[in-house]
């Protein structure tokens, strides 16, 4: 379980900037220029006809490149990786947080593709499907021995088209037959609610293209259903593996502002092209009401999670509670190659305002709360996997070398606190800091 969930934030956990370079490859051939690195590469031609002409059997040449390619690139450090063209794709996808489809969460079981559960207010959802529900053709297509991208691939398309599904459900004498209309689907990268009167909560699970949109729209929902400013906002990035470092920046900059220290700046981003260097500081104009606030983290929160944290923990606007989180401080670019693959390349490490690079540290909390389990066996924080348990990862400037889903159910204030420690906690201090501030304006 360890492995799977830090493969899961290695892979998603990226300070992305999207940059379109389609002359790569031209560009890195030039580089090219002293005998040493003609010899490596004579090597490396070496090597590859060696393969080509003496392996067991006929090797495809595509394959054998794309191996290298990503070889080469995952010698550098956990997060630089080689991506496909369905793997280069599906990342835009991802990252827009909108696509052309129906609006249905896949699962597979014993190799039968089912309906994990229809998204709200989609056509798949519209239609009547129901989680449980096998899919078992798309268009006519058996699923039988098709993968979950295979059947994504076959559903996603531009919206307005059609699709139709052939479903197999419990209690049904005879297969169901859905024709659908494909539409734009967005998926949310947070979600708020009010705990009490005047104390809010809002999750982000992800920083994706809409995230800094979403976030505006949820706080202005709340302050509308709590009738007024809030006397405590409690911002949830346990958990989230980063994402857009410009959605990030604008979340920090709704509550830093002017007169805040170190000139108001939120992120800095340095690497070894001049190009890859900025620093993002906060704009002028409105912001949200001076407030309380604690921001909760854990081992799960990484890359641009902690931008948000750690700049509103160097400006003291909030309270940072919870556990260490996993210390990705390093900036990854999306750069395609003209074949329609791509490389996510580590271009950059960042920095909060005032100047502290968490790469392989971590932003440790103002006041540390560890998460309680219902299981006998509690597991220790310090056992969670970070940034500088993966191997190869980038060190500090001036470091030395370190040693040594269950679905989400709507639940009850009452209940979401009685399961969540580090939520009531969190909670708590809130509403302590707003009897003190009523105890001294009396």
């Amino acid at each position: 379980m360890p492995s799977k969930r830090l493969a899961g934030i290695a892979a998603a956990a990226a300070v992305v900037l999207v940059v379109a370079v389609l002359t790569v490859v031209p560009r890195l051939t030039k580089m090219a220029t002293t005998a040493k690195d003609t010899d490596y590469l004579q090597l490396f031609q070496e090597a590859y006809t060696a393969v080509r002409t003496h392996y067991v059997e006929k090797v495809d040449d595509k394959k054998l490149m794309q191996g290298a390619i990503s070889g080469m690139l995952s010698a550098l450090d956990p997060h630089s990786t080689y991506l496909p063209v369905q793997d280069f794709n599906e990342m835009q996808v991802h990252i827009a947080g909108a696509f052309g489809g129906v609006g249905i969460e896949l699962g597979m079981q014993n190799g039968k593709l089912f309906v994990n559960a229809p998204l709200e207010d989609t056509p798949a959802f519209r239609a009547g499907i129901l989680a449980g529900d096998m899919i078992w053709k798309i268009d006519g297509h058996l699923t039988q021995g098709m993968t979950i991208n295979d059947a994504v691939s076959r559903m996603r398309g531009t919206p307005g088209t059609p699709v139709t599904l052939g479903i197999l459900r419990d209690g049904s004498p005879t297969p169901l037959k859905f024709h659908l209309v494909r539409a734009t689907i967005k998926t949310r990268s947070l979600k708020g609610r009010l705990l009490e009167p005047g104390f809010a909560y809002i999750a982000i699970a992800e920083f994706q293209e809409r995230t800094a949109e979403d976030f505006k729209a949820a706080l202005q929902r709340l302050h509308a259903e709590n009738g007024g400013p809030f006397r405590g906002l409690i911002l949830d990035l346990r958990y989230n593996p980063g994402g857009l470092v410009e959605q990030a920046f604008l979340v920090a900059d709704r509550f830093i502002g002017e007169g805040a220290s170190e000139n108001g700046l939120i992120v800095t981003t340095k690497g070894r092209e001049p190009s890859s260097e900025r620093s993002l500081s906060a704009y002028m104009g409105k912001k949200e009401p001076h407030y309380p606030m604690v921001v909760l983290v854990n081992g799960g929160s990484a890359s641009a999670s902690e931008i948000v944290a750690g700049a509103l923990q160097d400006h003291k606007r909030a309270v940072i509670m919870g556990t260490q989180s996993f210390g990705k401080g390093s900036v990854q670019s999306i750069m395609q190659l003209r074949n329609g693959d791509g490389l996510k390349l580590t271009t950059a490490r960042y920095y909060t305002p005032s100047g502290r690079s968490i790469q392989a540290k971590g932003i440790t909390p103002d006041i540390v709360v560890e998460m309680r389990k219902q299981a006998p066996v509690k597991k220790k924080d310090e056992d969670e996997l970070r940034e500088k348990d993966l191997d190869g990862h980038m060190l500090e400037l001036d470091d030395h070398p370190a040693k040594g889903t269950a679905k989400a159910v709507e639940l009850k204030e009452s209940e979401i606190l009685a399961k969540d420690y580090q939520l009531s906690r969190a909670l708590e201090l809130l509403k302590g800091v707003d009897l003190m501030g009523a105890s001294l304006k009396k």
